[in-house]
């Protein structure tokens, strides 16, 4: 399958929009992982196979795991077993590239191929021809920044363009001219509700990655009643260190399946 045919499919199969996101910051583990040098293979293993009942995604960020000697072959063997063990569940790739053609063809073979990733993030400021090389894997995902969940979003996303903010031509470009093959995603910040709602009635039922919710403030509701579509489904509602460190003890994965079911049912209940 495709990756939208994929996330869709675990949408309506496992009934849950939550992404998991991977964000392994080895200063908070639990204690069993000092002077484990596997410590950010294994560590996010087990919150994956705890969480793989509530997640319709997971969302590993590349710069958690390449900061750290060895963190991408640790990253790479992560996503493997995502693939082998959790196969129904998209793997999301968190790397934001965007860069010119050239330079972007080896970052899409490196997400893909190296990684394996059903799909990734892209930054679409550079136009279309950095993004090619990703959209030509027309099986896999290209999930655009549009409208962030950090404070500076502001900044350059709603700067007016022929009297409309940035981030509504992003919204409709790539809705309109860059997603021939219906593999293209967007992320737009739970922090920012309203422009939620202006994007999905420009985007149809294109999905939509959330960040934001529970750290930076995000409210269910709001996102939910603004951003689903009719059949109650096409958002991907992020959690990372919500999930990633409901607990620092030895229970430390049960606490992550507990609070990635409460936040599945919480959002469920807004559906």
């Amino acid at each position: 399958m495709t990756f939208i045919q994929k996330l869709r499919t675990r949408w309506q199969q496992a009934d849950t929009l939550v992404c998991v996101g991977l964000d392994p910051d080895p200063a908070k583990f639990p204690d069993c992982f000092v002077d484990d040098d596997d410590a950010l293979f294994a560590f996010c293993r087990d919150i994956v196979d705890a969480t793989a009942q509530y997640a319709c995604a997971f969302k590993p960020q590349i710069a958690y795991f390449a900061a750290h000697n060895h963190g991408e072959a640790a990253l790479q063997r992560l996503i493997a077993h995502i693939n082998a063990e959790h196969p129904d569940v998209p793997v999301i790739l968190d790397a934001k590239r965007g860069d010119i053609g050239s330079t972007a063809q080896q970052y899409a073979c490196e997400a893909f191929e190296r990684f394996g990733a059903d799909a990734v993030t892209l930054n679409p400021y550079m136009g279309k021809d950095s993004a090619q090389p990703f959209l030509d894997y027309n099986d896999r995902g290209c999930v655009f920044l549009c409208h962030t969940s950090n404070p500076g979003a502001r900044d350059f996303q709603e700067l007016l363009i022929d009297g409309q903010p940035l981030y509504q031509h992003i919204a409709r470009t790539i809705a309109d001219e860059w997603n021939g093959d219906g593999n293209c995603a967007l992320v737009v910040g739970a922090t920012f509700p309203q422009e939620l709602k202006v994007i999905r009635n420009l985007v149809g039922d294109m999905p939509l990655l959330i960040p934001g919710i529970g750290a930076q403030g995000g409210d269910v509701e709001a996102v939910v009643n603004n951003g689903k579509t009719a059949d109650g489904t096409g958002l991907m509602i992020n959690s990372s260190r919500g999930i990633l460190y409901a607990s620092q003890g030895e229970g430390y994965a049960e606490a992550a399946a507990d609070a990635a079911r409460e936040l599945r049912d919480t959002i469920n209940r807004w559906r």
